[in-house]
């Protein structure tokens, strides 16, 4: 038997050095996978552009600690703009930011093309006014497109004059004055309707594209 150099490696030392490589080379092929290494990167989602539908809000203006009056009145408002709000916001797809106030001293009731509509008289904290006060935050009888449009005593828009066509046929025409318009104008309780309610929001969102 030869004699054995110190540099050549024994039975003991071999083994481990062995493992070693093996471990090496294992841990190279992992790297290597496609799950690691040669994973191709992700391409980031492209964004879509939203458009928001426009919508008509409300608030109602409330004393800090409000007397009997003015929570009934405050009860009768809140129902009654919930309702017609939600009827515009359904049929149309108009816009509008809206303050109510309660005032007693208003005999009835009044809108705004600034977005103020003001409740005086109980008989007139109903879905019929509501609705009829927003058409004036909005520009009925309150803009510039109303005196154009309205002012010889017929609407002369054309998509609002062909709607009214639609519902009541060929000879049907809107005839507007006082800063109102009829029929679907909705200038008197016993107007209101489901149906009549919602042709009024159709005209209103008619006459806005028509230019109010």
């Amino acid at each position: 038997m030869s004699p054995r150099h110190a540099s050549e490696p024994t039975e003991r030392t071999a083994g481990p050095r062995r493992r070693l490589a093996v471990i090496a080379v294992l841990a190279a092929t992992v790297l290597a996978g496609p799950g690691v290494a040669q994973a191709a990167p992700q391409a980031a989602p492209v964004p879509k552009e939203q458009v928001a539908a426009a919508t008509i809000t409300w608030t109602l203006e409330r004393a800090a600690n409000p007397t009997q009056d003015q929570q009934t009145a405050y009860n009768l408002i809140t129902a009654a703009m919930n309702a017609a709000v939600a009827r515009y916001n359904n049929v149309s797809d108009l816009g509008k930011t809206i303050t109510v106030r309660y005032d007693p001293g208003v005999p009835t009731a009044d809108g705004n093309i600034n977005g103020t509509i003001r409740f005086g008289n109980r008989g007139y904290m109903t879905e019929r006014t509501a609705l009829h006060e927003i058409a004036h935050t909005i520009g009925v009888g309150t803009s510039s497109g109303w005196s154009s449009l309205g002012g010889s005593g017929t609407w002369r828009g054309a998509q609002a004059t062909a709607l009214v066509k639609q519902f009541d046929g060929s000879g049907a025409t809107l005839s507007t004055g006082g800063g109102h318009f009829w029929p679907y104008g909705l200038n008197y309780e016993n107007e209101f309707s489901n149906t009549a309610a919602n042709r009024h929001v159709q005209i209103v969102a008619a006459m806005v594209r028509d230019g109010l």
